[in-house]
């Protein structure tokens, strides 16, 4: 079965794609056979060209991006725009299309684990129907507790196991990011790994983002243990 990861996070702008980009390229650097997807995407698919960059892919983007819709809104609402539903079955089909390619899959959601997918169908269902666990990017600074929090538990209400919480976009100016990773080990059932940095460096080169992660020992760890 290909090994993989689902990079979820608190929020939209959390940093997902750009973390995602790094792990990808961390990967890749070692030998790693890794694709990526990008289930669903409104608004624009500029995530799902930058991870198919830092994999160097040449698969289709409708393979990468199978669900795309045109409006910058939530999904369900995007999709119904265009007089559409959000096809699950479309994202299955994909994903099994690279997971007979790959051997490391890097997916990345759409905002946070409670975003609607329809009636009663929500991000964190889409992690547990493709039997990946999951990788939390949260926000550095004052209000990102509570929201992580919220996260793991509607990850474990659904059983999905959990890597660990990366903290993402410090800018070293804020109390509250010089203690949030110790208060939330302190509240969390798995590892806080660590936090990353606002530099345009890494937003912009998947290279120093790997970098960068490679700095994070628990996160290493974590990464080692799923990619094995």
């Amino acid at each position: 079965m290909t090994k993989g990861i689902f990079i979820t996070g608190t929020d939209t702008g959390v940093g997902k794609t750009v973390i995602a980009c790094g792990i990808t390229r961390l990967l890749k650097s070692r030998g790693v056979k890794v694709g990526v997807m990008k289930p669903i995407a409104s608004g624009s698919r500029h995530d799902a060209v930058l991870l198919s960059k830092a994999a160097g892919l040449q698969e289709s983007l409708d393979i990468i991006n199978p669900q795309f819709f045109k409006a910058p809104l939530a999904p369900t609402i995007a999709a119904s725009l265009e007089r559409r539903e959000i096809d699950l079955n479309a994202i299955y089909q994909a994903y099994w299309f690279l997971q007979k390619r790959y051997d490391f899959l890097i997916v990345e959601g759409a905002g946070g684990v409670k975003v609607p997918l329809g009636e009663s169908t929500y991000i964190v269902d889409l992690i547990q129907a493709l039997r990946l666990p999951a990788l939390v990017v949260a926000r550095a600074g004052l209000g990102t507790i509570n929201h992580t929090l919220l996260t793991l538990d509607a990850l474990e209400a659904e059983k999905i196991p959990v890597l660990g919480v990366l903290l993402n976009g410090a800018r070293g100016k804020d109390l509250a990011e010089k203690t949030n990773v110790d208060e939330l080990q302190d509240h969390a059932t798995v590892p806080v790994m660590g936090m990353i940095s606002h530099k345009a460096s890494l937003a912009k080169d998947p290279t120093a983002m790997a970098s960068a992660l490679k700095r994070l020992p628990r996160f290493m760890k974590e990464l080692e243990r799923a990619s094995r």
